[in-house]
């Protein structure tokens, strides 16, 4: 586990941490063996990972997120100049993703 985040990491962070983004509840640097995973909503089965320019056509993110999703994890990719430039957007993002997830749930509850 990483101690040191990035400025993006510690932006996201601020933004997700106590349910301060729609009641939803984030834990950061969480190991979901074999990978430690940036952060993850566990009740909606949301990951988002906070990627810089090392992550683009990388094929070992490729396998992981293979294998997360195998494992029934959904994962969100985000940039660091978004999450450092459009905030609102990003957190929109984050939303539309656990809103989908969450519709499901209920669905499948109904």
């Amino acid at each position: 586990m990483r101690s040191n985040p990035t400025e993006a990491e510690r932006k996201l962070w601020m933004l997700l941490r106590g349910k301060r983004l729609g009641g939803f509840k984030f834990k950061r640097q969480q190991p979901i063996t074999p990978y430690i995973i940036d952060f993850v909503c566990f009740e909606y089965r949301l990951i988002v990972e906070v990627d810089g320019s090392q992550h683009a056509d990388n094929a070992y993110d490729t396998k992981r997120d293979d294998w997360l999703k195998s494992q029934g994890f959904k994962i969100l990719r985000l940039w660091n100049n978004d999450i450092m430039n459009d905030e609102e957007g990003v957190l929109a993002a984050i939303m539309v993703a656990l809103e989908v997830d969450k519709a499901a749930s209920s669905r499948l509850i109904d």
